[in-house]
């Protein structure tokens, strides 16, 4: 440990606590931040056109349900 002006100090780094290096209270806050315009832009439809499965009903069967025991 140092002594300097009458402190006890440990050796290494150490925070600075004199006010020219604080951070100035500011009176006013800041504004909200501000939400980014949507651009909305209509889109082609493909060149290809959309996809058409051959049939959705094979792909998505419903089995049919079981009556539950009474």
């Amino acid at each position: 440990m140092e002594e300097v002006s009458g402190e006890m100090t440990e050796e290494g780094c150490t925070t600075p606590r004199s006010s020219k290096y604080r951070i100035p209270v500011s009176l006013v806050c800041p504004p909200p931040p501000r939400k980014k315009s949507m651009v909305v832009r209509k889109r082609d439809p493909p060149r290809n056109g959309y996809f058409q499965p051959p049939d959705l009903e094979t792909l998505f069967y419903a089995h049919p349900r079981r009556e539950a025991c009474a």
